[in-house]
């Protein structure tokens, strides 16, 4: 890499602090600003179609003054339904035109979780969505273009206060808006995770999920060319890698396992000399699956982050640092502090496992806001609900979520530790851990398991596998194989939903 390693810590120092960035362009005069640079530079490809910049700052000026028609204005919440497209691109830069927030959800949301967001978030427009599924709401659908006569001249400078309003908690069906507090606005000079001007960046994930859109967005911002991947497939990914000379790639470790799994004839076969950085967060990596990738493309290319769409605070680490605490995720941020504390809100020693909480350098509150939620505080500390311990030399190690601990037998399992030992076999493409209901025990564990293509491995065998990696007490009471895929896009698993499903009519998990 072109930087030493503490040029690069420097670089992502405002990885999770970037509401304290008071100056900067408005976000809608982003695209013009590069565009005077260089207006035919590829602004976004998709699907093998670019559009430069100046193209696409044209057709969102057009977009913006079509939504000001609907009455989009000043620190308005937009909700927008759209797949990763042209469409999604223009419209976000057409609602930070206006001075207003965007709200991204997936178009593939059920009616009910769409109107529990919707009824939360309360948006002045929702887009990408048909009129009868919100009759009480202003709503257009997918497709929609403006009227060509509209002008896609410049429109006047507006911030919106908040540049952003993401959602989670759908699988508990009590959804929250997570109200990011960087103001619209970015120094086009500025980058961000290691992201460089000038690069080349793979977008593999869906925009409505935070590492997707904000990498995406924020490339966009310091002038990168962005390149959508569409649906994700291990050897179409490497492809444009490799065609487009990408510098810049975020991966999931699901995305991870099923490129590394492919044959290696296949794997080798592309040339990726071009990716500088592959940056992985979303889902702890196995050790395995990472001490892998570190060896494929050298440790200098690796780097994970963890944090919450929050952005109280979080850790990165790169492979050096890696391949000497196998299994961390590096320590907190410059700036931002990081606590472990016990069920009495108490400090724990190093090496035993507590709750996860961070106080940024503005202070409680300083980088978010819920809507339909509180925050898990103590005193001025906040959690997003991960468990973790210090390792030596305050390197951060994670556990599991909160609410994903089993307690069988008196004794804690963490389901991230099963999963990784399981996801360890040849045959297993993914797998989700989960406690059930006991008589003797409490909670029992229960593995959900997909196998690879071709894969033929059984409960037997997989149990043979695991006593090998784990203790006894941690091994699958019972394993069940399913044929679809376990994790999102984005690498994450609805497990509370997988849970219920299980679980005997009228039971308690």
């Amino acid at each position: 890499m072109g930087s030493g390693v503490e040029d690069e810590a420097e670089s992502v120092e405002s990885f999770l602090t970037v509401s304290e960035q008071p100056e900067g362009l408005p976000l809608g005069q982003i695209l013009a600003h590069h565009a005077a640079r260089d207006p035919n530079r590829p602004a976004v490809t998709i699907d093998g179609r670019s559009i430069s910049r100046a193209q696409l700052d044209a057709r969102s000026n057009r977009r913006a003054r079509a939504l000001a028609q609907l009455g989009v204005g000043q620190d308005d919440f937009v909700t927008l339904a759209l797949p990763n497209g042209l469409e999604f691109y223009e419209t976000a830069f057409a609602v930070w035109k206006l001075g207003a927030t965007l709200n991204p959800v997936s178009w593939r949301l059920p009616d009910a979780e769409l109107r529990a967001i919707v009824d939360t978030a309360k948006p002045k427009l929702v887009i990408g969505v048909a009129p009868e599924r919100l009759a009480d709401h202003q709503v257009i659908p997918p497709g929609f273009e403006p009227d060509p006569s509209l002008s896609d001249g410049a429109l006047p400078p507006k911030v919106a206060r908040y540049w952003r309003a993401m959602t989670s908690g759908g699988s508990t069906g009590r959804p929250k808006v997570i109200v990011d507090h960087m103001a619209a606005r970015w120094d086009p000079a500025m980058s961000f995770a290691m992201q460089q001007a000038g690069d080349t960046v793979l977008n593999p994930g869906p925009l409505y999920h935070n590492g997707p859109f904000m990498y995406a967005m924020k490339g966009l911002f310091a002038g990168a060319h962005i390149v959508e991947g569409g649906k994700f497939d291990p050897v179409h990914t490497l492809r444009l890698i490799q065609d487009h000379k990408v510098n810049w790639v975020m991966l999931v470790p699901t995305m991870m396992s099923r490129i590394w799994r492919l044959p290696e004839e296949v794997r080798g076969s592309f040339d990726l000399s071009s990716l500088r950085v592959l940056f992985h967060t979303a889902a702890h990596c196995p050790i395995w699956l990472k001490a892998n990738w570190i060896e494929w493309l050298g440790p200098d290319r690796i780097w994970e982050g963890y944090g919450g769409t929050e952005a109280q605070g979080g850790c990165i680490i790169g492979g050096r640092e890696a391949l000497e605490h196998p299994g961390s995720v590096g320590k907190s941020f410059p700036g931002t502090q990081l606590k472990i504390f016990d069920d009495q809100g108490r400090e724990v020693p190093q090496g035993e496992v507590g709750e996860i909480f961070f106080l940024p350098r503005g202070g409680k509150n300083s980088t978010y806001h819920y809507i339909g939620a509180e925050a898990s505080a103590a005193g001025e500390w906040e959690s997003i609900g991960d468990l973790g311990y210090f390792g030596p030399d305050g390197y951060l190690y994670l556990a599991d979520r909160r609410t994903d601990l089993i307690i069988s037998a008196g004794a804690n399992i963490y389901p991230a530790e099963v999963e990784a030992a399981i996801d360890s076999h040849p045959d297993v493409e993914s797998s989700v851990v989960i406690g059930l209901p006991d008589d003797d025990l409490g909670h029992r564990v229960h593995a959900i398991v997909e196998r690879r293509p071709g894969g033929l491995v059984t409960s037997g065998g997989l149990l043979e596998h695991l006593k090998t990696l784990i203790v006894i007490n941690k091994l699958p009471r019972s394993i069940e194989f399913v044929s679809g895929p376990l994790r999102g896009d984005d690498g994450k698993v609805r497990r509370s939903a997988l849970r219920n499903e299980r679980l005997p009519a009228g039971a308690k998990a």
